[in-house]
């Protein structure tokens, strides 16, 4: 049986981080088990969909497994399932995401005993833009042991010349959520992160330096995010330690939906190879 517990931790900022921990009800306690921390994508959050199933079914293959909001996804942790922090979103930066996961990692990592978790075995998964996220993390943090990544970008500066000008003149830009119908505005200080953190966030020269297994999971059919950049991030790691696993006829969530109306069978099989994978490296 598998339990989920809500935990908040703050991050440096002194904000809080809600995240919630999936553990199995083993019978022997002194028996520390692997962890695996989620990070979600744009315009997600930790109870998006079909990922607190995930989870659980990662957790019942006795592993820890953490998923958690990033703090200025736009959620509220007395909300978390929907959008009513539009001015967190629109300050959000891939800096701000990986100082959270920062914080997440450490938590746990200092807090093993307390949470029944073997700290030298770490793995992390992330989703669409929590893929890149989760890339950079896993090179700059030793800690972790192996990787995997979801519909992943292969970069995060997205945006023409052109783009990039409207939307420093006007200071921000608004981008349409086609599930809720809200207008979610970005503000310039991503352009600024995107240039003042060039190659911290250069995703591609992360994976280079990568020296842990890492798997990457990607739909055919994905139109967020194009399978092209999962070939752009296979072609540039090591591939003595690396797997690319396409998916057939399925797209950039496999086929599962928020709210949650069950899984797919694209969607166990992702399942399936996350476990085999964590099974083995671990």
């Amino acid at each position: 049986m598998v339990q989920k517990s809500n935990i908040h931790l703050k991050n440096a900022e002194n904000i809080e981080i809600d995240a919630d921990l999936f553990c199995i009800c083993a019978k022997d306690k002194t028996r520390a088990l692997p962890l695996v921390i989620f990070s979600h994508g744009f315009k997600g959050f930790k109870d998006w969909g079909g990922f607190p199933y995930m989870m659980e079914k990662i957790a019942g293959s006795e592993l820890n497994c953490v998923s958690f909001n990033f703090t200025f996804n736009g959620v509220d942790n007395s909300n978390p399932t929907e959008f009513t922090r539009l001015d967190l979103f629109a300050e959000n930066t891939f800096t701000k995401e990986l100082e959270d996961f920062e914080t997440v990692i450490e938590y746990f990592y200092a807090n093993s005993d307390k949470y029944n978790i073997d700290k030298n075995r770490i793995g992390i998964i992330g989703h669409s833009r929590g893929g890149g996220i989760s890339i950079i993390k896993a090179n700059e943090n030793k800690k972790i042991k192996c990787l995997i990544t979801l519909a992943s970008v292969s970069n995060f500066d997205r945006y023409s010349d052109e783009h990039k000008k409207k939307w420093r003149e006007k200071g921000y830009f608004e981008v349409l959520n086609t599930r809720t119908n809200q207008m979610m505005r970005l503000n310039s200080t991503l352009l600024d992160d995107i240039k003042n953190n060039k190659s911290r966030l250069d995703i591609l020269k992360a994976i280079n330096s990568l020296k842990i297994p890492f798997l990457i999971i990607h739909g055919k059919e994905d139109l967020s995010v194009r399978f092209s950049e999962a070939e752009a991030i296979y072609n540039n790691s090591n591939k003595r330690l690396t797997e690319l696993f396409p998916m057939e006829n399925t797209g950039h969530t496999f086929g599962v939906v928020h709210p949650f109306g069950g899984t797919t069978n694209a969607f166990e099989k992702v399942i399936g190879k996350i476990i085999e994978f964590l099974k083995k490296n671990l």
